[in-house]
């Protein structure tokens, strides 16, 4: 008997069998897709950086206002795009390790650090930690604005988009973007990007969220804009009755058995 014809026991470790759905392949059945969507930007103005994102997770009805501006340091935030578990344990990770390196150093967390972290694990991981990051923050060099994509390589801009709605708000910014803006501009200017890419992505939506950071001031503008509250809107003009109604009521008797038992007695069940 050949080597081939003997049934070898499996190997232990990770299987990346399914990562490419080979099996349904195989089996004939064609893999689908579902996009969520989000939509993240970041832009650094006069004196800072201004951050945003909406707040729709999930394709259904997941959470239609969370928090996709995540807490890394006093001094630093960060957006996330993609699977929201990974967006939550990566930020959350390096959050901790940013805390104890001031611990330890005595002084704010630089942005840099910030960035070498996050890019150093989703490396690692090979994109199969789904996170897309805007990391924005103001230390002692200055205003910084980074994005790092899942696979690990990272950009420095001074304005970034990402998410299924980047197209849409990078055609805002690259049109109405201008060096030195004030807090005031460039809030607004990242609301129009952000309602730009709730708007044209069927992933993103609800409310806008901004965070504007600067040396010795922070503010985080939860539920900035609601440009899609919910209300519902009865076209026809017909109310919803407070009663229901009983239209029929039926009583359906049980069956009556009677068991006899020793010594000749009967009971009705």
């Amino acid at each position: 008997m050949s080597k081939s014809e003997v049934d070898v026991p499996p190997k232990g470790g990770f299987s990346f069998d399914l990562c490419k759905n080979d099996m349904l392949s195989k089996n004939g059945v064609k893999p689908s897709y579902r996009k969520t969507g989000t939509t993240i930007v970041g832009m650094i103005f006069q004196v800072g950086v201004i951050l945003g994102a909406d707040t729709t997770e999930g394709p259904i009805v997941c959470d239609k206002n969370c928090e996709k501006i995540h807490y890394m340091a006093p001094n630093i935030y960060c957006c996330g795009a993609g699977t929201a578990a990974d967006t939550e344990a990566v930020t959350d990770m390096v959050s901790s390790q940013l805390q104890l390196h001031r611990y330890h150093a005595g002084q704010e967390s630089r942005v840099v650090t910030a960035l070498t972290l996050l890019k150093k694990h989703l490396f690692n991981y090979q994109r199969h930690v789904s996170a897309a990051l805007v990391l924005g923050g103001v230390d002692v060099t200055g205003p910084h604005l980074h994005t790092i994509y899942p696979h690990g390589s990272t950009d420095t801009l001074p304005f970034a988009t990402m998410g299924s709605g980047s197209l849409a708000t990078m055609a805002v910014f690259e049109s109405e973007y201008k060096e030195g803006m004030t807090v005031e501009d460039g809030i607004k200017l990242v609301c129009d990007a952000m309602q730009s890419g709730i708007f044209n992505d069927l992933g993103s939506g609800s409310n806008v969220d901004a965070c504007v950071i600067t040396k010795r001031h922070k503010e985080y503008l939860r539920n900035h804009l609601l440009p899609n509250p919910y209300s519902y809107i009865n076209p026809k003009g017909y109310g919803f009755p407070k009663k229901i109604e009983v239209l029929l009521t039926k009583i359906t008797p049980l069956r009556e058995e009677v068991q006899v038992i020793e010594g000749g007695e009967a009971m009705e069940k």
